[in-house]
């Protein structure tokens, strides 16, 4: 199959299945993010196992319990699930005794590190999907989604437009200034016109968080591409073909989450 048409059929049915779970209710959307955070912690834990020996069983486990107890605790109040999350994370250390492994603290820091950079960004969506009251809101979290590839899709075609200044030539060759600079305000003109219809949110806050994804969104990439290089290794998966792994669909939002929830805290 043409790649462009298994990347185009592959993009609509990701979109569909998102989409469709986030705004069906909250458990079909609990139930994909589940699966989208056991998924990118084992994706994580298969590039990096050539040369690390993460605890795999542990640290899914953790990473699940952590996404299940924020569900909780924005659902149902109940934030005792927490405490389970946090003694698997120090059962890694305890269970590195046992492995007989090379490099232990590295194994420990490697399956801690799965546990950060992805089960702690899903996990905050609980309560992004929620923005500070106790209604379902799950169209703030669509068009989160459409703010994100919006920066990524006005970037690449400003970059390939008017690129000539390369950004992070070290880590992304392709990436330039001006498609950085073009897709950042592109994204925010499209935050304004959401804000017109989209009135949960002021304003204001659309326009602040598609800075917040303008720069962090960025850097997610980067994030990636470094983990990638690292690695040496042009895809984290193949799950979805023509477009990678888990962790390249989602690279943008691993790191610009994180930073929209503090937002959010403040905010609320």
């Amino acid at each position: 199959m043409n790649n462009i048409i298994k990347r185009t059929l592959t993009g609509i049915i990701f979109v569909a299945v998102l989409f469709g779970s986030i705004f069906f209710n909250q458990y079909t959307f609990f139930a994909l993010f589940l699966l989208i955070t056991i998924g990118a912690i084992n994706e994580y834990f298969t590039l990096i196992k050539e040369k690390i020996a993460p605890q795999r069983v542990l640290g899914t486990l953790c990473a699940a319990s952590l996404f299940i107890a924020s569900f909780a605790h924005v659902n149902y109040a109940y934030y005792k699930i927490y405490a389970i999350s946090l003694g698997l994370a120090f059962l890694i250390f305890i269970a590195e005794l046992y492995r007989k492994k090379e490099n232990p603290f590295n194994n420990i820091a490697h399956t801690l590190t799965g546990i950060f950079y992805t089960a702690i960004p899903f996990s905050a969506l609980n309560y992004i999907v929620y923005w500070g009251g106790d209604t379902y809101l799950p169209t703030i979290l669509a068009c989160i989604f459409i703010l994100i590839w919006s920066n990524d899709t006005f970037a690449f075609i400003w970059g390939v437009s008017f690129g000539k200044h390369k950004l992070f030539e070290r880590i992304s060759p392709n990436k330039s200034w001006e498609g950085s600079i073009g897709g950042g305000l592109s994204t925010i003109i499209i935050a304004y016109f959401i804000s017109r219809y989209i009135t949960d949110i002021e304003t204001v806050d659309w326009v602040i968080m598609a800075v917040i994804i303008v720069f962090t969104g960025s850097l997610g990439d980067l994030t990636e591409s470094l983990l990638k290089r690292s690695l040496n290794i042009k895809d984290s998966g193949n799950i979805l073909p023509g477009h990678g792994g888990i962790l390249d669909r989602f690279d943008a939002l691993l790191i610009a989450i994180p930073f929209i929830f503090v937002f959010m805290l403040f905010k609320c």
